[in-house]
């Protein structure tokens, strides 16, 4: 890899890291439009007004992106330390980003079996990044 360039695989673990890392943004809106700005920065208690229901989807799509990047990240990462890069590990990075994407819109609406689906395919991306630090793809 030629210093300052990334490989594709990086460039789609960096979008990947940006998206989860924004995530919070819209539950944490919805939050302070139904509990106000000091209900949003008070610690939570059992008596708070509830999110509403895309928002609270959307807060367990976020645990769950955050749960996978500790899988994702690392397998990109040491394919890129032993510059390891085939179109099938390019393949699954950006298969996996835009799982997620999805997993993140149709949890957020409330689509159980589309999630899960969303979940998988991204599963099996990390599968092929797995297979590739052996160089079995």
């Amino acid at each position: 890899m030629t210093p300052g360039l990334m490989t594709p695989e990086i460039f789609w673990l960096t979008l990947t890291v940006i998206l989860t890392g924004l995530l919070w943004v819209p539950y944490v809106l919805n939050r302070t439009a139904v509990r106000g700005i000091g209900g949003a920065m008070a610690n939570p208690s059992r008596t708070d007004k509830p999110h509403a229901e895309w928002a609270t989807r959307l807060m367990f799509a976020h645990d769950n992106a955050v749960e996978n990047l500790i899988v994702f990240a690392p397998l990109v990462l040491i394919l890129a330390q032993i510059d390891y890069s085939t179109k099938w590990t390019v393949y699954a990075c950006a298969v996996y980003f835009w799982s997620r994407v999805v997993h993140l819109i149709v949890y957020a609406l409330g689509l159980p079996v589309f999630r899960t689906l969303a979940f998988l395919v991204g599963f099996f991306a990390q599968v092929v990044l797995a297979l590739a630090i052996f160089q079995i793809v």
